[in-house]
Parts: C-alpha cells; sequence; structure tokens
C-alpha cells in the first residue's frame, strides 16, 4: 500500500465523521444537481499524473457547519484560508455572501467542501 493510497484511507476515516444533511430538498437548477443516498461504499483509483482541480470538486451537506468542521479537524482535516470576495474566518468557515461553506483538499489536491444546509 503505499503512503498516498494510506492517505486516502485516513480521508475517507476522517469524512466518516460528518453529519450530512439529512432532509429531502427539490433541486432542480439547471447548472447542478443533487443526490442525496445513503452510500454504503465508496470505490477510488489512483490516476497517472493526476492534476488537482482548482475549483469545487464535490460538496459535503451538513446540517450544521460547526459541528463538521470541528470534527474533520479533529480528525486532522485542515482547512483553506481565503481572503477577499471569499474570506474565510479563522476556523476556514466562509460566512458573508453565499452559502456558508468551508473548503478543505483530498490527499491528491482537490478542493472539496463542507456546505451548511440551507
Amino acid at each position: 500500500m503505499t503512503r498516498k493510497t494510506l492517505g486516502f484511507f485516513v480521508f475517507l476515516f476522517a469524512l466518516s465523521a460528518l453529519p450530512f444533511a439529512a432532509h429531502a430538498q427539490d433541486d432542480r437548477a439547471a447548472d447542478r444537481a443533487a443526490i442525496r443516498a445513503h452510500i454504503d461504499s465508496i470505490f477510488l483509483y489512483p490516476k497517472p499524473n493526476h492534476k488537482p482541480a482548482t475549483f469545487t470538486v464535490l460538496n459535503f451537506q451538513v446540517d450544521d457547519i460547526e459541528t463538521a468542521v470541528d470534527q474533520l479537524r479533529q480528525k486532522g482535516v485542515s482547512f483553506e484560508q481565503y481572503e477577499g470576495e471569499i474570506k474565510t474566518d479563522q476556523k476556514g468557515i466562509h460566512r458573508d455572501g453565499g452559502p456558508t461553506i468551508a473548503w478543505f483538499k483530498d490527499p491528491a489536491g482537490n478542493i472539496l467542501s463542507v456546505l451548511q444546509a440551507q
């Protein structure tokens, strides 16, 4: 098992702490799709010469972003700090103009987020 593969296992363990949103919502916006389902397993595989995305590739919708950020930090997840239009607070949470959201990177460098359910 490579170090990067081990990193993904640790990362998935940290994500298992998330209190995912459990309510139903009708998302019919043409520019996005929402999938709400109980997930029993996730299959990941490496890609040679991977280049991390420079934008958010996956949002995890949660009922309480404070709890989600605290639980992920306790598992070793570091949150991104931004200035300007998407300025984040000391916990890494953006609270002004748009959804309440906190960004972090997976072990391959892709940008993911926890997003507070509205």
